[in-house]
């Protein structure tokens, strides 16, 4: 008996002394969910926190079930609220500096992420207080949340992908169709449908007043700055569709952009159609075709040169994103179906492989809410965001049916768009 105890014992001893510190920031973890003009997520981490329903929730994700230990690092006056599923505290912040002020303990009892609620309850002074940090002790597991990584971009989650293989041989036309599901429809998502090697073509969710159908080109000039463009180097507009503005972007690279301003719906099936085609003069030709299914007729978004390119269509592909680090705790998802390569001799190929990549944040491990695969309707699917909790490994492969019909095009009457 007494060789158990002093087993058990060492084995307690081993796992305290293998247990770690978690210091989650908020600026990076933490959302405001509830009422969001009552606080505000910056650099300092929970500010301006004077309305008692307004709820604040941090994320983070353990591999294993854990007993652990909570505190936050916070000042102010004031007597709020944490809450772990059912099982709330009341805390009381006292101080004028940041102290390590304890909460509780809590049971995790499943791997995957865990939500930390917080709310005030009452207060002596103009806000709640300022709360920079959750720590979480005695963790013994792997866990993962944005640390040592941009706060932006962890807030505002992983960007999602797929690549789709094109045949072999010169492609000019890409053919995609979009559908966004209604449990899958966020504000401030861009889901794009056609992308090709040199810029993007797809459906923004801007406000709630307007969506876009949004088509850009990168300038071959490597700038953050479109001024800083050289003119020899400028994307430049050839055609223009009706109601289409035209302009330039930065800060992801650089170049032309045009978008029209519709208003798509969720649940409706829209159509894609994409060229790239060089012009035999050391130039390609990049223009975009958006079917407005609700009108029934196919738009031209832009036709715009790229100088200093030689290129017919490469690298096929979709992707699904999140613009604004308010709402990464948002989940979004899109399904694309019946994708087609049209050759340069004008042969249509169905396309039926594809494969799914994600961005920076998701290699980095600060977020695991990242999916894509089959769906239904011999489709395919992205999914980010939202702190879920079954993600798919990077690279993983998917094939759809061979199913469906070439697209019917009435190439002359593109031409008179």
């Amino acid at each position: 008996m007494k060789k158990l105890l002093s087993s058990a014992v060492l084995i307690a001893a081993a796992m305290f002394a293998n247990a770690e510190q978690l210091s989650i920031g908020l600026a990076g973890n933490g959302y405001v969910t509830t009422r969001h003009d009552g606080a505000l997520i910056n650099n300092d981490g929970l500010v301006r926190w004077t309305n008692p329903e307004s709820t604040v929730s941090i994320y983070f994700y353990l591999h294993q079930p854990e007993t652990i230990d909570l505190s936050l690092l916070a000042k102010g006056h004031s007597e709020i609220k944490v809450t772990y599923e059912k099982e709330s505290f009341n805390v009381n912040l006292n101080s004028d500096d940041f102290t390590e002020v304890p909460v509780g303990k809590i049971n995790v009892l499943r791997a995957g992420y865990v939500k930390i609620d917080l709310q005030g309850i009452s207060r002596r002074g103009e806000t709640f207080g300022t709360v920079k940090q959750l720590i979480v002790n005695n963790v013994s597991s792997e866990s993962n949340y944005v640390t040592n990584f941009s706060d932006y971009w962890g807030r505002r989650g992983p960007s999602v992908h797929l690549g789709y293989q094109l045949p072999e041989g010169d492609t000019e036309w890409f053919y995609n169709e979009v559908t966004v599901p209604k449990d899958g429809e966020k504000m401030n998502s861009y889901y794009m449908v056609a992308g090709f090697g040199e810029g993007y073509f797809g459906m923004q969710f801007n406000s709630p007043e307007e969506r876009r159908v949004l088509f850009s080109v990168w300038s071959p000039f490597d700038t953050q700055d479109p001024k800083n463009i050289p003119d020899n180097q400028k994307i430049k507009l050839l055609r223009r569709g009706k109601d289409v503005h035209i302009g330039e972007f930065g800060n992801e690279g650089s170049g032309g952009q045009s978008y029209l301003v519709y208003p798509w719906k969720a649940g409706n099936t829209y159509k894609f159609l994409m060229q790239v085609k060089p012009d035999g003069q050391g130039n390609t030709v990049y223009t975009a075709y958006f079917y407005a299914t609700d009108d029934k007729e196919w738009r031209l978004i832009a036709s715009f040169l790229r100088p200093m390119t030689d290129t017919w269509y490469t690298h096929a592909h979709s992707f699904l994103e999140n613009f604004n680090p308010t709402q990464g705790y948002l989940s979004r998802k899109v399904f694309f179906g019946n994708q087609w390569a049209r050759s340069k001799e004008g042969k249509w190929t169905r396309l039926t492989d594809a494969t799914f990549t994600h961005d920076a944040t998701g290699r980095a491990k600060v977020r695991l809410d990242y999916q894509g695969g089959k769906a239904d309707k011999n489709r395919f699917y992205l999914k980010m965001g939202g702190f879920f909790n079954e993600s798919v490994p990077m690279g993983t492969k998917f094939s759809c049916k061979p199913t469906g019909k070439a697209p019917e095009i009435n190439w002359d009457a593109l031409e008179k768009l």
